[in-house]
């Protein structure tokens, strides 16, 4: 069966799973022995360290200590733009100054906008570009599976430890219910400061009831950030970062109403189980990076390194978004444009 096959089928069953009741979804999500989904191929010219299936790799399997593992992680909701192009070319040549290993990630999370022409696009037009991965989707490796959707168990182990701890609380607000609640305006703003609604005055007890519903509504699980702390860390490229909790940001979901984890844990968890020691993406995610150290934390996990790219601008100064079709890589391929002529431009330099 081929990767978009592979990837409809289990999308189709997905879909199945996240009607159930959410307490019998996070019992379904919980590791469990035996019985998790494997790639379908093997590497035939990549560098890997081992065959395991699971979603942690075997002692004997598992890469050298000190070994550099920078990642990929696209999401198979559109065509490629050159935003993309020139951070994973970021990350390529980092993987190849350390002499790591460069891993792919499927971040195939968003059940209504991740298609599988998508998944089979993605993968002609990374190699077409000349990126190359040592591990992944289509070559397997020893942290198998490197779809995120076959990877549930992990996310439903961390959603478990997170509410043990007493960390996260149930929400049912929409963003329009965020939006009519803040004070001032937030117009444009993609992820505004959550003004603390279904937050309770303690999280003592108040996590012992997964009820899928509140008020007649889809519930969905934040985590509670640590109101005025500073979030420091040092960034490859842009040096020392400093992010005060509940200031440049408030409350935010790791578990959406629909079922499915949000991007914030999902990436803690595979960077974590991947082994994978330097992040290297887009500045836009520099507050997304301050969210997620204090996941690594409450969940005891060792963060790795962190490099953000200076993001690609179109001529009206816009961030670079999928529905920029004109510059994505498919569109360029389709006019005879060559990647070396892309890679020659002061763009990548």
């Amino acid at each position: 069966m081929d990767l978009c096959a592979r990837f409809h089928e289990r999308h189709r069953k997905w879909r199945k799973l996240v009607h159930f009741k959410f307490s019998a979804l996070i019992l379904t999500l919980s590791p469990r022995k035996g019985n998790r989904p494997a790639e379908a191929q093997r590497c035939r010219t990549s560098r890997v360290y081992g065959k395991s299936k699971g979603m942690a790799a075997h002692p004997s399997n598992t890469p050298p200590a000190g070994t550099y593992r920078g990642r990929l992680a696209p999401s198979p909701t559109g065509h490629l733009h050159l935003g993309h192009a020139r951070t994973f070319w970021t990350a390529q040549q980092r993987a190849i100054e350390h002499g790591g290993v460069l891993v792919l990630r499927n971040e195939d999370l968003d059940l209504e906008r991740c298609q599988p022409e998508f998944v089979s696009s993605m993968l002609e037009d990374l190699r077409w570009f000349g990126l190359q991965w040592q591990e992944g989707p289509d070559c397997g490796g020893p942290f198998a599976p490197y779809s995120q959707s076959s990877r549930l168990s992990g996310y439903g182990s961390a959603f478990v430890a997170l509410q043990e701890k007493g960390v996260i609380y149930p929400c049912n607000c929409s963003r329009n219910d965020i939006l009519e609640a803040l004070t001032a305006p937030h117009q444009g703003e993609e992820d505004p400061i959550y003004p603390g609604t279904c937050r309770p005055l303690t999280t003592s007890g108040v996590l012992l009831n997964l009820n899928p519903t509140r008020g007649g509504k889809l519930t969905s699980w934040r985590f509670r950030v640590p109101d005025g702390e500073e979030i420091q860390f040092v960034d490859g490229r842009l040096g020392p970062q400093s992010f005060v909790a509940g200031r440049d940001f408030g409350d935010f979901v790791i578990w959406r109403s629909d079922g499915t984890p949000s991007y914030q844990l999902a990436v803690v968890v595979d960077d974590t189980l991947m082994r994978i020691t330097e992040v290297v993406r887009g500045s836009d995610l520099l507050l997304s990076t301050a969210r997620q150290l204090l996941l690594y934390r409450a969940l005891n996990y060792t963060p790795p390194q962190f490099y953000h790219c200076p993001l690609v601008m179109n001529d009206k100064g816009e961030r670079l978004a999928k529905r920029h079709e004109a510059l994505s890589l498919r569109t360029m391929r389709g006019k005879d444009v060559r990647p070396e002529q892309i890679r020659a431009t002061p763009l990548f330099k």
